[in-house]
């Protein structure tokens, strides 16, 4: 089993003291005492590892005894994930983070049955936000996955357009998925719909021919995790 993950900004230093709410969930949840390894991260690619020397209810500290970087990923993966309903949004994001993408977008898209305003939708970005934080450091992830504001149609039409591959899944359309050429580097954008599927205004709006991912129609919350892995196969995996 690999050693436990945790969020620190600073990473300075032959000995770091993790307090705070990462300290306190290392000493008191996850009850790591002296002696136990861990892994800190800024979680921007750079981790520093080493021994507990000693622990409270207040925190850790570690002994570093290995620290590095990680390269940031290329081709970056972003994934448009229009907003689900109830606890599928919590399964997407989560599952998403643990595939590996590197950004994902909420999307109030024209079917997500998501009336939105502004005290709404920050609580909404910092529910998504917080989902992403935990499950890349479940997933052990040196690069935490980011997660974007909601967007609107014409911000996510902006990303496609940049976007060295845009992928729009459709569950009407001929083009398959898995016969995409992929880049070597800038971003792939993916976007997946609600369950309502894409409407023709926004697949209009997108510009682009729509792919399917497969014979059988997924559910908003698990064709981003399908889709991404099959991207993935085929470049940063291989």
């Amino acid at each position: 089993m690999g050693v436990a993950v945790f969020f620190a900004e600073d990473l300075s230093g032959d000995e770091v003291t993790l307090d705070g709410p990462e300290g306190r969930h290392a000493a008191v949840v996850r009850r790591i005492g002296p002696g136990e390894r861990i892994r800190l991260t800024d979680g921007r690619g750079a981790y520093a590892d080493g021994a507990v020397t000693a622990a409270s209810k207040a925190g850790v500290t570690v002994a570093v005894d290995n620290r590095g970087t990680v390269p940031a990923s290329s081709p970056r993966l972003v994934v448009v994930q229009a907003l689900p309903k109830g606890e599928r949004a919590e399964l997407a994001v989560e599952m998403l983070t643990e595939v590996g993408a590197d950004v994902i977008v909420p999307w109030n898209a024209e079917r997500s049955q998501f009336r939105s305003n502004p005290e709404r939708s920050a609580k909404t970005l910092a529910k998504w936000q917080a989902w992403a934080f935990e499950a890349s450091k479940q997933s052990r992830r040196s690069w935490f996955a980011e997660v974007a504001p909601i967007a609107t149609t014409a911000e996510v039409a902006r990303l496609v357009a940049d976007a060295a591959l845009p992928v729009v899944l459709h569950e009407e359309a001929k083009a398959p998925l898995a016969g995409l050429d992929l880049p070597e580097a800038g971003d792939i954008v993916m976007v997946i719909g609600p369950e309502g599927g894409i409407s023709p205004a926004e697949l209009e709006a997108f510009d682009v021919e729509p792919v399917r991912l497969g014979e059988t129609v997924l559910r908003t919350s698990t064709a981003g995790v399908a889709a991404a892995s099959a991207l993935l196969a085929r470049s940063r995996w291989s």
